[in-house]
């Protein structure tokens, strides 16, 4: 017996704000584990995920999922070249974000996770024909305006935000036209990626420095435990809601991760860049009224019956 849609998409929201939050605190946590640099903790972040990754696959009944993986890794021809393929841009998005905190790009990655969600709706209106509404619409000529100003004034967006809001779209684009939008492919793209993150670890020819403190260790297990917690509560949640909500609560993160740039990392927001982060801060404003107008059209029926 399933569960009704508003439960589902009930479960769906706290799961992906729960894990919204556990991003955030592994940009913070990320700066406890010096003197690793960023390729070690984002190796280091690979080889544990994996394994808790796994307990919760176990735990939540999912290994038919991995069953069903493997057959069709057997089957279709180039679904191998699939999963390497979005291995690849998966392992790119977790280098960088824990690459970016330890190097002084926190706030470029936050900006690409604001334009994140625009550059999805324009992927699914482009790629899959969905219909696109006018307060999206506006939303998305706010963020037009943003980039159009960051060109001009600052003559660039950085790389790690362009790497954030074009390569993240690839990659959901990817789960949703092979139908491998489940926590069972997340476990496969991580697996897929063992190989390069031991190559991370090693790559000094140890795999701690000499002066690394005694709680190094502990606080790289937490640092996977946290990773696959969020990464397993993303990957949940995105069956039970519809891609427009989703694309809502991907606003979610860049706003706890600005709070743990500024507040926590003492990054500080160029003067240049705020009409930037202005104008998607309001594209913001104009989806959640969307969100919020959506949900009392809904329930006006209800209360009329």
């Amino acid at each position: 017996m399933t569960a009704p849609p508003s439960l589902n998409t009930s479960t769906g929201v706290l799961l992906n704000v729960a894990s919204s939050a556990l991003f955030a605190l592994m940009s913070a946590y990320t700066t406890l584990l010096r003197p690793l640099d960023g390729a070690a903790i984002y190796g280091w972040r690979m080889l544990l995920t994996v394994p808790a990754l796994t307990l919760l696959v176990l735990a939540m009944g999912r290994w038919h999922e991995i069953r069903q993986l493997a057959a069709r890794l057997r089957r279709e021809r180039f679904f191998w070249a699939q999963r390497v393929l979005s291995a690849t841009l998966l392992g790119a998005q977790l280098w960088l974000f824990m690459w970016a905190p330890v190097n002084g790009h926190g706030l470029d990655v936050s900006l690409g996770y604001f334009l994140l969600p625009i550059a999805m709706v324009a992927l699914g209106r482009l790629a899959f024909k969905e219909r696109i509404s006018r307060m999206q619409l506006l939303a998305g000529g706010l963020a037009l305006v943003s980039i159009a100003y960051q060109l001009a004034i600052v003559r660039t967006v950085s790389w790690p935000a362009l790497l954030v809001c074009l390569g993240y779209p690839g990659y959901f684009w990817l789960r949703r036209a092979t139908h491998t939008n489940t926590l069972g492919s997340l476990w496969l793209d991580m697996t897929l990626g063992l190989p390069v993150s031991v190559f991370f670890v090693l790559q000094g020819g140890y795999a701690l420095p000499a002066d690394a403190p005694p709680s190094l260790p502990w606080l790289i297990l937490g640092l996977g435990i946290i990773s696959a917690s969020a990464l397993g509560l993303q990957a949940l949640s995105a069956p039970k809601l519809n891609v427009t909500l989703f694309g809502l609560l991907i606003y979610v993160e860049p706003v706890l991760l600005v709070v743990v740039a500024a507040g926590v990392l003492g990054e500080s927001i160029p003067f240049s860049q705020w009409p930037t982060y202005l104008a998607i801060w309001v594209a913001v404003l104009v989806l959640v009224a969307e969100g919020a107008f959506t949900m009392a059209r809904h329930r006006s029926p209800s209360r009329l019956s």
